[in-house]
C-alpha cells in the first residue's frame, strides 16, 4: 500500500522462494509499512477510499502478473482511522480483492480488534466480504492496553472471536483456518 515504487528485488526473492517450495498460496497484509525509505515495522492501515483501492489493486495486479499466481491479502487490525475514508474497512477489503482479482485471508481476530477499537459492528464487516474470495481464515487472541484492543496473539481466542468465526463460517462456508 505504500506509494514508493514496488521493490522488485524483494518480489523476485519471494517468487524464487515460492518456486523452491511451491506453496499453495502467498499472502500479504493489506497495509503499508514504508515511507520515504523508512521501514516502520508495523502494519499501518490505509485510508479506505476509492483512490486507495485503485492504487493498491494496481500494485497487486502487477505483482500477480510478475509471479504468475493469484495472491491472498489479509486484513489488518487497526488502531487509527482516517477522517477522509469513504468506505468501511470491509467494503475496502472487498473492493481491493475484487479489483485486483485476488483472494482474501480473513483474519477474524483482526476484524474483531478493529471493530472494537472503532465502535463498529463486526457483523456488518462480514456481510461486506465476498465469500467466494475467502481463501483462509485466521484466529488469535489479543489483549487490552490503554483502552485499545491489540492484536498481540498472546492470549487464547476469546469467546467473542469464536462467535464471529461461527458467523464467518456461515457467511463463507468451510475454508481452511
Amino acid at each position: 500500500g505504500a506509494v514508493e515504487p514496488i521493490d522488485w528485488d524483494y518480489v523476485r526473492a519471494v517468487d524464487s522462494l515460492a518456486g523452491d517450495f511451491e506453496p499453495e498460496w502467498i499472502s500479504e497484509h493489506l497495509c503499508w509499512t514504508t515511507a520515504h525509505g523508512v521501514h516502520f515495522h508495523d502494519l499501518l492501515p490505509l485510508p479506505y477510499t476509492e483512490e486507495s483501492v485503485t492504487h493498491v489493486a494496481g500494485r497487486i495486479r502487477q505483482v500477480q502478473d510478475f509471479m504468475g499466481r493469484q495472491l491472498v491479502i489479509e486484513n489488518v487490525s487497526s488502531y487509527i482511522s482516517f477522517k477522509h475514508s469513504t468506505l468501511s474497512e470491509g467494503e475496502f477489503v472487498a473492493a481491493v480483492a475484487t479489483s485486483a482479482d485476488c483472494r482474501i485471508l480473513l483474519d477474524i481476530n483482526n476484524i474483531y480488534t478493529s471493530q472494537m477499537n472503532h465502535g463498529e459492528a463486526a457483523q456488518d464487516y462480514l456481510k461486506s466480504i465476498p465469500p467466494e474470495r475467502v481463501q483462509e481464515m485466521h484466529l488469535a487472541g489479543g489483549e487490552e492496553r490503554d483502552g485499545y484492543l491489540l492484536d498481540s496473539h498472546s492470549r487464547p481466542v476469546p469467546p467473542a472471536v469464536w462467535q464471529l468465526y461461527e458467523a464467518a463460517l456461515r457467511h463463507c462456508g468451510s475454508v481452511p483456518t
